[in-house]
């Protein structure tokens, strides 16, 4: 992707990527940006200045939980974990994404005579 692309993301991405990615496993923050970068194919690059802000909003909805551990260089880190409501949040959301999904396709879709 070119850096003059414009690469934000629509309100709940974020989110939703975070909440997905912990429902495979817990994990600190470094570890859930490089995750969501790689499983992305590095078309999307979280900023710090994002995730942790979102991860705030998040343990304070209860969608979350974090515990301190310890990296695998040795660094103390907070270890994030998905809730169950953080669990049912998720399918509200991605349900809610694939009908707006469908819209888009619907509308961005040739017109049949």
């Amino acid at each position: 992707m070119k850096n003059t692309e414009r690469k934000d993301l629509f309100p709940g991405a974020l989110e939703m990527m975070v909440l997905q990615t912990l429902s495979g496993q817990p994990l600190h923050g470094y570890a859930l940006v490089q995750h969501i970068q790689r499983n992305s194919n590095d078309l999307l690059q979280v900023e710090e200045g994002s995730l942790y802000p979102a991860l705030q909003r998040m343990l304070k909805s209860g969608l979350v939980k974090a515990d301190w551990g310890v990296s695998s260089t040795g660094r103390r880190v907070r270890i994030y974990e998905i809730s169950e409501a953080g669990a049912k949040h998720l399918a509200q959301e991605v349900r809610s994404f694939e009908r707006m999904l469908e819209g888009i396709r619907l509308v961005l879709s040739p017109v049949k005579p």
